[in-house]
């Protein structure tokens, strides 16, 4: 498959763009960061507005990072981002054929990507492909039926149902954590060099309150309402109540709201036949 076929179901609207903008390599990749060199070539897959892309950037003083993404629109958010750093570069690209050539890369990573496209699997041979033998090919995935919050809310969990149906409606996999591991093994990652972790955000105090009133706009605003309605998977009165129990539940005391994401890491052999 060259093309992406799936909808990215959040788009592009100020209120996500804004969000993933507040992505760093400390609350997005802690887990590949020390496997990081100062000289790597670094591939960082649906970067983004480039907020994490700009960290690692950072960690290879001697080297250089390439942020891609399908969307132009929003690697023009990621120039601006980066500053004056001149070790990175940014291009709009299908990850589903990376116009790279082979073993062009000391680490590849994405980072909620895989939730969001039709072929995984595809997409992360693609990555192991522009890797260098004894590279790092990793990723992180939430897991959105794994999500936790406090206090309970009847709207939140309207929220969640029809989170799934238009993930799944736009032909993405909303669970893609649980899947992640299994993923990589189907794509040729042998086990032996494959590490699986989970680590969570973890929203309190402001943060949460922050996390709730983005999703309220974002429940009536975003590419997620546009799916939701003109897949047919619910109303717009049902839209405005889902916002309206977000807004609800940022005006509460003790808030609490958790995102649990797998982790892969990948170490490619060095003497390795390909995978098929």
């Amino acid at each position: 498959m060259s093309k992406e076929q799936a909808t990215y179901s959040h788009g592009h609207h100020q209120s996500v763009v804004s969000n993933h903008a507040r992505r760093t390599v400390q609350d997005s990749a802690a887990f590949l960061a020390p496997h990081i060199k100062p000289t790597d070539h670094i591939l960082d897959v649906g970067c983004g507005p480039g907020s994490i892309t700009a960290d690692f950037a950072d960690l290879v003083p001697e080297g250089r990072v390439v942020g891609v993404d399908a969307v132009a629109s929003v690697l023009e958010q990621a120039r601006s981002h980066a500053g004056g750093r001149t070790n990175v570069d940014f291009a709009a690209v299908d990850a589903n054929a990376l116009p790279y050539p082979d073993a062009a890369f000391d680490v590849v990573y994405c980072h909620q990507v895989l939730q969001h496209v039709r072929d995984p699997v595809g997409i992360l041979r693609e990555m192991r492909r522009v890797a260098k033998p004894g590279a790092v090919v990793a990723a992180r995935e939430a897991d959105y039926r794994a999500f936790a919050w406090h206090p309970t809310n009847a709207g939140l969990d309207r929220w969640g149902e029809l989170y799934q149906a238009q993930a799944l409606a736009s032909g993405g996999e909303p669970n893609a954590g649980r899947f992640l591991h299994a993923w990589a093994r189907q794509a040729g990652f042998e086990a032996e060099h494959l590490e699986t972790s989970v680590t969570s955000w973890c929203y309190t105090g402001e943060r949460a309150k922050q996390w709730g009133h983005m999703w309220a706009e974002r429940a009536v605003k975003s590419g997620f309402a546009n799916v939701v309605k003109d897949k047919g998977l619910g109303t717009e009165e049902e839209l405005q109540a889902v916002s309206q129990a977000w807004a609800d539940w940022a005006a509460k005391d003790d808030l609490f709201f958790s995102v649990p994401s797998t982790e892969i890491l990948y170490r490619v052999p060095t003497a390795s036949a390909k995978p098929t």
